[in-house]
């Protein structure tokens, strides 16, 4: 009883929480990477999931998680350690077995649903490559701490093969982490990337203003700062890399039809969006590097003038 007095119980509730809580958080930012790279070296042609801003998000937050959750992982579970051959009740107490057998507990309803997801879609008729990657990857990351707290919460003493598999783990982190900046690129090509989709953006906002222009006056502006509006607010967006104007060129001879043209830093593919100026239903806004024009054609049949319906 006197032992147990001594022991430092805050100290020990905190550390195994953290560890525990890391160990959680490193998991489930694993295998975000590994759905990311699987998202973009296997696109689903259902949901248009190939497109930049759709998984360069999830890849930066693991890798951020990945950077900083991970090692506090390892140096807690090393401290641990460390505790465990200095006070041998520590290693016994209720606190960690609770959380190691939650731990337990957790992983094992990973690997059965991941197991019933697999023979259910198998059953369906849908299995592909794209699904059998992740759920693989589910399979391995649980099964991987499902094996190693199982172990080590058999035994009374610590594992030897706790820094082997601790470099292990470091190891397959790093390689993860180093090759998203393959698919997602540098941080200065994230903003870089980020500068186009702004030019995007504002392209599609005065593409849109042109058309309201249309319909309210049954004509085409001659140039863009005559859609300033002093009511709504709206004026022409300028390049929010280089402040220059975007170019607005109307073609005089063929009726409605006008260019929007930019400079990209980088060539893009996006998603088919649903524009139906000119009656195309799968108008998008690819782009190359360098000056770009995006051609359109308003449709009156689809963007009637509002008050000259007969037009």
């Amino acid at each position: 009883m006197a032992e147990e007095i001594k022991r430092n119980i805050p100290r020990d509730l905190f550390l195994h929480l953290l560890a525990i809580v890391t160990l959680y958080w490193s998991a489930i930012s694993f295998v975000t990477l590994i759905w990311q790279f699987i998202n973009y070296y296997f696109p689903d042609a259902l949901n248009n999931y190939y497109y930049y801003q759709g998984f360069t998000g999830p890849i930066r937050f693991a890798v951020a998680s990945l950077i900083i959750v991970f090692p506090v992982f390892v140096t807690i579970s090393w401290y641990l350690n460390k505790i465990y051959r200095r006070e041998a009740a520590v290693r016994e107490s209720k606190i960690r077995k609770w959380l190691i057998y939650l731990t337990l507990f957790i992983a094992s309803l990973v690997i059965i649903g991941d197991l019933v997801s697999v023979i259910n879609t198998f059953l369906g008729g849908e299995i592909t490559a794209r699904f059998i990657l992740k759920a693989f990857s589910i399979l391995f990351v649980a099964c991987v701490i499902f094996g190693y707290y199982l172990d080590d919460v058999r035994r009374e003493t610590p594992t030897k093969l706790a820094k082997p598999f601790a470099w292990a783990s470091g190891i397959l982190v790093l390689i993860v982490v180093v090759f998203a900046f393959f698919v997602v690129g540098s941080p200065k090509t994230a903003r870089l990337v980020q500068f186009d989709q702004q030019r995007v953006n504002d392209l599609q906002n005065i593409q849109s203003q042109l058309v309201n222009f249309w319909q309210k006056t049954s004509g085409m502006p001659s140039n863009l700062s005559v859609l300033s509006d002093s009511i709504s607010g709206f004026v022409a967006p300028k390049d929010p890399q280089t402040n220059a104007s975007y170019e607005y060129i109307l073609n005089k001879d063929v009726f409605l039809s006008f260019e929007l043209c930019a400079t990209f830093n980088r060539s893009q593919k996006y998603p088919a969006m649903a524009d139906y100026i000119g009656g195309q239903i799968s108008q998008n806004w690819d782009h190359a590097s360098g000056r770009v024009c995006f051609e359109r054609t308003i449709d009156k049949q689809l963007y009637p003038p509002l008050n000259h319906p007969g037009v």
